[in-house]
C-alpha cells in the first residue's frame, strides 16, 4: 500500500532565507515579509492545497565572523532583517483551520517557563495545531544577543537543550492532571487545586518552581521537530523528536541518517517510527524538461554567490570565518558538524573545501523536472526512509502556488499526497493521537507530581 508523504512549507519571516539573490525577481514578494496579509494569504493557499504545515525558520544573531563587518548580511537581506514566529503564527492561526503552524525556538533565547506558556497560548489559539522546531543555535553572535560571551561548545549545547526540553516537559505535562480545569459555575469551582502540581525542577542552568499558568493545551506538548544532524544532535532526536528535519545531500545518505537515528530512538525506548523524517527540497518546474532547464538556469541568474557564501560561512573556534579554498579537514569548527559530515560522505573523489558547502545546497537539493520527473525523484527519497518533505521556495507565493496547481495533483494520482486533512490536533493529523506517546521520555512527568504541598525549593533572600 502506498504510503502518501507530508508536506511542510519551509519559510522564514525575512527577505532572503535560504535561496540568496531571488527576491530581487519581478515576482518576488518575500521582501514584502513584514506584511501580515502576505503570510494569511500564503497560509490559505497552502491549506487549500493541503500542506501538513507551515514551518518558521528563525535564528538569533547574525551568520559569520563574530567581529568582522556584518555589511553583506545586510546588504542580500540575509535573514536580517527578520521578525519572530512566534508572534505571527498567533495571526495565521486565526485565518486557518487545520495547516499546522510549526515555530523555531532556540533553547538560549528564552526562559523555558515563559516560552512554554508563549507554546501553549498558541496551541489554544490554533486549536491544537502548533509544532516546535527545537534549536540549540550555531551564531556566535546570537549568543552574544543573550548576554553571553561566545558560542557554547557544541555538545554542551546539547546538554542545555536536554534541561531546557525537561523543564517545558514537566510544565506541560505534569503540573495539570486531566479535568483539573472544571469551570463548574453551579459549584463555584473553577479548578481542582488537588489536581495541579507544582514542579519544583532545579538543575544546572534553571529553577522553577510552577505550577505552569496555562491550562493544557489540546496537544499539551506541541509537536517536536528537530534538525539537528552531527551525532549528539542524532542521539538527542532519537530522544526527543516526533519529525527531524534532514538537508540530506542524496537519498543515500538520508537512508543512512534514518536509519542511524531509528535504531537509537530504539535504544533509547522508543518505535523506530515514533519518529518521521522530512527532507528539506526546492524545485523548478516545468511543463518539459527543457522549460524546466531554462527556468533554473533562470533562477541562477538571479543567485547571489555571495549570499550563499556568506550563509554557509565556516566559523572557526576563535569567531574567524574559513576562506572558501580551505579544506574540511583543517578546519576545527563549533558549529555545522552535520552539514560537514554529508559534504565527506558525498564528494569522496577529493578533499572537500568549505566552499563546496555553499555549492552544495544549489546543486544536491535542488530538483529540476516535469510534475512527474519530480514525483519520480521523491519516490526514491521516500524509498530511502523520507517520511516527507519541506518545501523550500525560490519566491512567495509563486513557488508554493505552483507546487500545488503542478505537483501536488500528480502526487494525489500516485498516492503520495492527500486529499483531505484528518479531524483534530496536529499531532493526531500525524501520530493519530492527541497526547505524546507514552514512550516518549516527557510522559514520564504525567502523575509524577503529589500534592500541593509536596516538595523542595530554595527561597530566594
Amino acid at each position: 500500500m502506498t504510503r502518501r508523504l507530508l508536506f511542510n512549507a519551509f519559510v522564514m519571516n525575512t527577505t532572503s532565507h535560504i535561496h540568496h539573490g531571488q527576491w530581487r525577481r519581478p515576482d518576488a514578494h518575500q521582501h514584502d515579509f513584514n506584511d501580515v496579509r502576505l503570510w494569511i494569504d500564503l497560509a490559505k493557499t497552502l491549506e487549500d492545497a493541503k500542506f501538513d504545515s507551515l514551518f518558521f525558520a528563525d535564528v538569533s544573531g547574525l551568520y559569520g565572523d563574530s567581529d568582522a563587518d556584518y555589511s553583506v548580511y545586510v546588504r542580500e537581506g540575509l535573514q536580517i532583517p527578520s521578525n519572530d514566529p512566534t508572534v505571527l503564527v498567533a495571526a495565521l492561526a486565526t485565518h486557518t483551520s487545520d495547516i499546522g503552524l510549526a515555530v523555531t525556538s532556540n533553547v538560549f533565547q528564552q526562559h523555558p517557563a515563559n516560552f512554554a506558556r508563549q507554546i501553549a497560548t498558541l496551541d489554544h489559539i490554533s486549536g491544537g495545531r502548533i509544532a516546535w522546531n527545537i534549536v540549540t543555535g550555531t551564531q556566535d553572535n546570537g549568543y552574544r544577543n543573550f548576554g553571553f560571551r561566545a558560542l557554547e561548545d557544541h555538545d554542551e549545547r546539547y546538554r542545555w537543550a536536554d534541561e531546557y526540553v525537561d523543564v517545558t516537559y514537566k510544565l506541560w505535562e505534569g503540573s495539570w492532571d486531566d479535568g483539573a480545569l472544571r469551570r463548574d459555575k453551579d459549584a463555584g469551582i473553577h479548578a481542582d487545586p488537588d489536581k495541579i502540581h507544582k514542579i519544583f525542577h532545579r538543575g544546572e542552568r534553571y529553577e522553577v518552581e510552577g505550577p505552569f499558568l496555562p491550562s493544557p493545551s489540546p496537544q499539551r506538548t506541541p509537536l517536536l521537530f528537530q534538525a539537528g544532524s552531527s551525532g549528539p544532535g542524532r542521539a538527542f532526536a532519537a530522544r526527543n523528536a516526533e519529525a527531524v528535519f534532514l538537508i540530506a545531500p542524496s537519498p543515500e545518505i538520508a537512508k543512512q541518517q534514518i536509519d542511524e537515528t531509528r535504531a537509537l530512538a530504539v535504544a533509547a525506548g522508543r518505535r523506530a517510527d515514533d519518529i518521521t523524517f522530512h527532507q528539506g527540497l526546492s524545485f523548478v518546474i516545468g511543463d518539459t524538461e527543457q522549460e524546466a532547464r531554462e527556468k533554473f538556469e533562470e533562477y541562477q541568474r538571479f543567485a547571489s554567490s555571495d549570499g550563499y557564501a556568506a550563509h554557509m560561512a565556516v566559523v572557526g573556534p576563535d569567531g574567524r570565518v574559513y576562506p572558501a579554498d580551505t579544506p574540511i579537514a583543517e578546519t576545527a569548527t563549533n558549529t555545522a558538524h552535520g552539514f560537514l559530515d554529508h559534504l565527506r560522505a558525498h564528494i569522496t573523489d577529493r578533499e572537500p573545501t568549505v566552499g563546496d558547502l555553499s555549492l552544495q545546497r544549489l546543486r544536491d537539493t535542488v530538483v529540476v523536472g516535469t510534475p512527474e520527473q519530480i514525483a519520480d525523484r521523491l519516490e526514491q527519497w521516500q524509498r530511502a526512509g523520507v517520511d516527507g518533505i519541506n518545501v523550500i521556495n525560490w519566491v512567495i507565493p509563486g513557488s508554493f502556488e505552483e507546487f500545488a496547481a503542478k505537483v501536488i495533483p500528480v502526487l494525489r494520482e500516485r498516492g503520495l499526497a492527500q486529499t483531505e486533512y484528518a479531524p483534530g490536533t496536529l499531532r493526531r493529523k500525524l501520530f493519530g493521537d492527541d497526547r505524546l506517546s507514552a514512550r516518549h521520555p516527557a510522559s514520564a512527568y504525567r502523575g509524577a507530581f503529589g500534592a500541593r504541598d509536596a516538595g523542595e525549593f530554595p527561597v530566594a533572600n
